[in-house]
């Protein structure tokens, strides 16, 4: 099948961070080389009638090829949101996002793009053909190994097959609270400290970002700043905020073990829950389940506003996805 220069070009250049069970999106995903284009696109994926895995394969009528769905972020955007929209736009069908697959790049008229790649599951609509895309089919893995294109596009669907063959999976989004008034220039009590500028528009961006991963429910560290982040997130999705004061930092210095007691709890009882935190127990409670698990992590970033998407396999850490910002990436 014939195909344009610019696209042959894949797969010989392409360069992968496909490697591991952690992923992450930094706060600034374009510098991290010069002259960059942000997409983002995802591993669409559905059973059958006989509980038989399938992937969503699309036709591009202007490059003659068959790929996976992606497209570029516009202004405004966070990666997830992108991934999201260009399913939208070329498949018809809305979404949930699953796990950070990782990013691929390659070069393209001089420039360098970069494209993240989630898995994910339909929620609702249908594919009607478009500009874009004249033709989506559902193909088993081997199917769409063999229909696929291009080398890139093969390597990102082995890779989202092999972290969906995890058994009994669920998700926990540990958020930390939005950017407050520095402690410095705060007087009263701690807990009462607000969001600055800065931290309410972080908390406004939010719910754009995570309620594209299925969030059921929303708890809160005791402290303003915590309840105020968790707030806009809780709203989007019609549910209450449950304060706890054992999801917070006065918690885990208190007692670990009733900290941890109190998110098995939770994992135990909510599908997709989503608990802003802060940063003395954030990092500290993924180390340790990340030593008791099966995933090490070297590092444990925790930026203000920043979500960790963590999936649990048979009760143990099997996953971990870092979104550093819910800003926009462009």
């Amino acid at each position: 099948m014939a195909k344009k220069a610019t696209e042959q070009t894949k797969d010989a250049t392409s360069a992968f961070a496909l490697t591991g069970r952690y992923q992450q999106i930094p706060p600034n995903p374009a510098q991290q080389v010069k002259r960059s284009t942000l997409a983002a696109g995802a591993v669409i994926v559905r059973d059958d009638p006989h509980g038989a895995r399938q992937f969503a394969i699309i036709h591009r009528p202007h490059y003659d090829d068959w790929s996976l769905a992606k497209g570029k972020v516009d202004p405004g955007e966070s990666i997830p949101v992108t991934a999201a929209r260009e399913i939208r736009e070329e498949t018809g069908l809305a979404v949930r996002l699953g796990k950070l697959v990782g990013q691929v790049s390659y070069p393209v008229a001089g420039r360098t793009k970069i494209v993240y790649y989630f898995t994910a599951t339909p929620t609702g609509g249908g594919f009607a053909a478009n500009k874009e895309v004249d033709e989506l089919v559902w193909l088993d893995k081997q199917q769409a190994l063999e229909r696929l294109s291009y080398d890139v596009d093969r390597q990102v669907l082995q890779k989202a097959d092999k972290r969906l063959n995890l058994d009994d999976q669920k998700r926990l989004i540990l958020v930390r609270h939005a950017h407050a008034f520095a402690r410095r220039t705060w007087s009263g009590n701690d807990n009462k400290r607000p969001l600055d500028k800065k931290g309410i528009r972080q908390a406004s961006l939010l719910p754009d970002m995570l309620e594209l991963f299925g969030p059921t429910a929303v708890y809160s560290a005791e402290p303003d700043r915590c309840v105020h982040t968790a707030g806009p997130i809780a709203e989007r999705l019609g549910v209450d905020v449950t304060v706890d004061r054992m999801l917070g930092d006065a918690g885990w210095l208190e007692s670990m073990t009733k900290v941890k007691a109190r998110f098995r709890e939770i994992l135990a009882t909510e599908d997709t829950p989503v608990v802003v935190s802060q940063g003395l127990l954030m990092p500290e409670y993924i180390a340790w389940l990340s030593a008791t698990g099966t995933l090490p992590l070297e590092e444990i970033r925790c930026k203000k506003a920043g979500a960790w998407i963590l999936t649990f396999s048979r009760g143990q850490l099997a996953g971990a996805d870092y979104l550093a910002s819910p800003l926009p990436v462009k």
